[in-house]
């Protein structure tokens, strides 16, 4: 399977951030708490250079727990500030909040040396489609601010919001890159839903991904379908569409339909609370 999604506004979004950038304190940039190395744009490193950086580990209520604090560990032994959040729950923006103030306060005292009083903190938001960056923001300033939307290309422009005297936030267009280099990334952001999904092969997406649950959370298809685990990834998904119904004319098997159910069920965690990488792994 090849991966790939990089449409023209993207290239206007990057180029719209690199003119702002001069005018941050702060990136704070949100990644998937199941996948935050894939979700990981590498181009923000670039962009984001001699500024200070926190690490939004959003969604982390869908993510294995014990995979996430793995994670935390592996972002702030390379310097950045870290933080584990549910957005649609509003868990976890104390602490961002706090995480703000502290990465600036070195700035602050530079600011107030120079005699420059409450001029508040200014953050961008980054992070890649569908990571959940406007119902962060939403959440964040305790206001519907920023439009949401459960698909990629949501955010088109970009909007700064005050969240308060302290703090302002400019929320921007998720970008990803050109070009992924392993396509093992490009299968785990098909996977969360960051990559438009009428350009992508589901039967071969789902195939992949029962590979992956076999090998690394042994006994959930079990548990969710009856399905039989020792079987080829073809025969599992031809399982789970006759034990679901997904059936064509002449009581063929739908794949495709069944592929569908199963990445649906990953995402509504019907599956279970899953990360798709570990730290190590990378």
């Amino acid at each position: 399977m090849h991966f790939q999604w990089y449409p023209g506004h993207m290239t206007k979004a990057r180029r719209m951030m690199q003119e702002n950038i001069k005018l941050i304190d702060i990136v704070v940039e949100l990644v998937d708490a199941r996948v935050p190395f894939s979700s990981k744009n590498p181009d923000i490193d670039e962009l984001a250079k001699n500024k200070y950086r926190l690490i939004v580990l959003n969604k982390a209520d869908m993510a294995d727990a014990k995979t996430t604090a793995a994670w935390q560990n592996y972002f702030e032994a390379k310097g950045f500030f870290v933080a584990k959040v549910n957005s649609q729950k509003g868990a976890g923006m104390k602490e961002v909040k706090s995480l703000i103030e502290k990465a600036c306060q070195e700035k602050k005292a530079r600011d107030k040396k120079r005699g420059i009083l409450n001029r508040p903190l200014r953050a961008m938001v980054v992070g890649i489609p569908n990571v959940g960056k406007s119902t962060f923001t939403n959440s964040f300033a305790g206001k519907a601010c920023a439009k949401t939307g459960n698909k990629p290309g949501v955010t088109k422009g970009k909007q700064w919001i005050k969240i308060n005297k302290n703090v302002e936030l400019l929320d921007t267009p998720g970008i990803l890159w050109p070009k992924f280099e392993n396509q093992a990334v490009g299968l785990r952001l098909a996977l969360i839903g960051s990559i438009k999904e009428e350009i992508l092969n589901t039967t071969e997406m789902a195939m992949e991904f029962i590979g992956f649950l076999k090998k690394s959370y042994p006994g959930v298809l079990v548990e969710r379908y009856s399905v039989d685990e020792s079987k080829e990834n073809l025969e599992i998904l031809e399982e789970i569409a006759r034990i679901r119904g997904c059936l064509m004319k002449g009581n063929q098997t739908d794949i495709d339909k069944a592929g569908r159910l199963l990445l649906e069920d990953f995402r509504s965690l019907r599956l279970g609370k899953l990360s798709l990488e570990v730290p190590d792994a990378q």
